[in-house]
């Protein structure tokens, strides 16, 4: 009798181990905030869910490739300060902003705007395609300054569908995602490693093209700025930049795959990108 209650404690404990187990999978594609996109009043509002605090470490899906300035904001007085200054239109003058830019229309315009941040703020930035690497603490210095930057990454999504999605952020420290000309994410505290999330969101993803912008202030020690969707996401959709090196290569990359008159919100021309290029 004793083996046999041995035996069933064992079961036990084993069950209760692949249970545990296969939760943790499949929390990282459910989604703890549900309620976006963020209403304006919220824009600076972090989420009220708890934070999650999951390594996901061991996902392969974390974007490495991005679209953006070719250097961040620098001297930015803390991301206390600067977190709720709008760069994008002081570097542009305010013929680009952080809503507009992530649209279609607005990410054309980069093809002709610099950002002139001026010399005590890293200069005057063109737009390029670079790497970050996700498991790095430290990804967004990108050569220059490590402490008191702001940085700003974008990439394209081509989904085949209107569709639900789910993104997972890891930064360091003040995070904000727009999604075609929405806010959907706000959150001043850093999530603890470069692989590390609070917060799985469910975002809303059109039939096309969707542009992703995603900004991180940082004031000091690691600086950091990950993201990855759901795993369906990255399965049905197309992420770009993908093979491209540089912003034409990028131009031509998604104007070669998209429509050439696409519909809603996010509306451009991507004949006129091809005369362009």
């Amino acid at each position: 009798m004793k083996k046999f209650y041995q035996l069933i404690l064992t079961i036990v404990i084993v069950f209760t181990l692949v249970i545990g187990t296969s939760h943790f999978a499949f929390a990282q594609g459910e989604a703890n905030v549900d309620d976006g996109p963020l209403k304006e009043a919220d824009w600076f509002k972090n989420p009220d869910a708890a934070a999650l605090n999951e390594s996901h470490a061991d996902n392969k899906n974390w974007i490495t490739k991005w679209y953006g300035p070719d250097g961040n904001y620098e001297n930015n007085e803390g991301f206390q300060k600067s977190g709720r200054r709008d760069l994008i239109d002081e570097g542009t003058k305010g013929r680009l902003t952080e809503l507009s830019l992530s649209t279609l229309a607005g990410l054309k315009k980069t093809q002709t705007l610099k950002m002139a941040w001026g010399g005590d703020h890293g200069g005057t930035r063109d737009w390029t395609v670079f790497e970050l690497d996700a498991a790095s603490q430290d990804n967004m210095n990108r050569g220059g300054p490590a402490d008191n930057i702001d940085t700003y990454v974008i990439c394209v999504i081509a989904a085949p569908k209107d569709m639900k999605a789910v993104m997972s952020p890891a930064h360091d420290d003040h995070a904000q995602i727009w999604i075609n000309g929405d806010k959907w994410y706000n959150n001043t505290t850093w999530t603890g490693g470069a692989q590390v999330v609070n917060y799985n969101v469910e975002v809303k993803l059109e039939k096309g093209a969707n542009v992703v912008l995603y900004r991180c202030g940082e004031t000091g020690g690691a600086a950091y700025i990950n993201l990855h969707f759901d795993d369906n996401t990255h399965k049905v959709c197309k992420i770009y930049p993908d093979k491209s090196e540089d912003q034409k290569g990028f131009f031509r990359e998604i104007a070669g795959v998209l429509p050439v008159n696409p519909t809603g919100k996010a509306t451009t021309t991507w004949a006129d990108i091809k005369r362009n290029r």
